[in-house]
């Protein structure tokens, strides 16, 4: 007896502030080249609360109402790793994950943070040297960043996090690989200390987001030889990055890993490999898009296509 014919997929997105994302839109987008009927649905959390109750009603909504997959994100990527069934071993050794498979009423996590990031880096940045890397942020997506750093390859990783205790569990889901970890504070000594003979810095905090403007570091603190990656994708050139490349230095934008954790996520999710390529392009033409339209340009077109004005 061959097995039934798949009709319809069904995937959302849980996390606090989540409304703009470009995710379901990229993930619809992917799905329609490829003939399948996809529709991914934004579970917004307005107050950012993350109690385990609540997590576990909205897993169990989802799977009562046939969810086959959801992405989760800030403030609950951590949260969620102790109500999921299973693991996947990444996520076991990362305490964080960003994609939860629903399948015959069981419930398993992921993280294409760290592939995502992974991928995006070795593609852009192949040669840089990778010997010593400072690391902002401790949270979920630091963990899953520093551990795709590990994986290309750095040998020194310095963390700085203003939550000490946060940055202390981050180093040591890492010390039992062969990186060298070290944990730095944040004041401008501190923060210039860490950045001192670097080879490169990565930004895997809120700052530089629309909401949360700013650096996490001093600019004065940036040289040419260093290598600036930020995961920060909206905007896509935060001011991180605009001082960076003032001061002559390589830099990595967030658009990579935003499209390859969609990726790597869409293909969990269906079973079917994505078209990264398509993905980038649309992944370029939505941020074209968005800022277009809040350029105050009445003629632009919003990110559905529609013409605005």
């Amino acid at each position: 007896m061959s097995a039934p014919i798949r009709r319809s997929w069904l995937a959302g997105l849980i996390g606090h502030g989540v409304g703009p994302s470009l995710t379901p839109e990229l993930h619809e987008r992917e799905a329609e080249r490829q003939g399948l009927r996809y529709v991914y649905k934004v579970i917004d959390l307005p107050d950012g609360r993350v109690e385990p109750r609540r997590l576990e009603a909205l897993l169990s909504g989802a799977l009562a109402l046939g969810f086959d997959g959801l992405n989760v994100t800030h403030p609950v990527k951590q949260a969620m790793v102790s109500l999921v069934d299973d693991l996947a071993p990444d996520v076991s050794a990362i305490g964080a994950l960003n994609t939860v498979l629903l399948r015959g009423g069981r419930t398993t996590g992921h993280n294409t943070d760290v592939t995502g990031f992974r991928r995006s880096f070795a593609v852009e940045l192949p040669d840089v040297d990778r010997d010593r890397v400072v690391l902002f942020g401790a949270g979920g997506a630091g963990t899953a960043v520093a551990h795709a750093l590990v994986e290309l390859g750095v040998r020194r990783l310095v963390v700085v996090d203003p939550d000490a205790a946060r940055a202390r569990t981050l180093a040591g889901t890492l010390r039992a690989g062969p990186v060298e970890v070290e944990l730095a504070g944040t004041t401008y000594n501190e923060v210039a200390d860490a950045v001192h003979g670097a080879a490169g810095l990565v930004n895997a905090t809120p700052v530089g987001m629309a909401a949360h403007p700013g650096s996490p570091l001093p600019s004065a603190l940036l040289r040419a030889d260093l290598w600036v990656a930020d995961i920060v994708y909206r905007p896509l050139d935060t001011p991180l990055l605009d001082a960076a490349r003032a001061a002559g230095c390589t830099v990595l934008t967030g658009a990579g890993m935003a499209v390859h954790q969609a990726a790597d996520a869409f293909e969990l999710i269906t079973g079917r490999a994505a078209d990264r390529a398509a993905m980038l392009r649309d992944f370029d033409e939505l941020v074209a898009a968005e800022t277009a339209a809040t350029s105050g340009d009445p003629t632009t077109r919003d990110i559905t296509g529609e013409r605005k004005g």
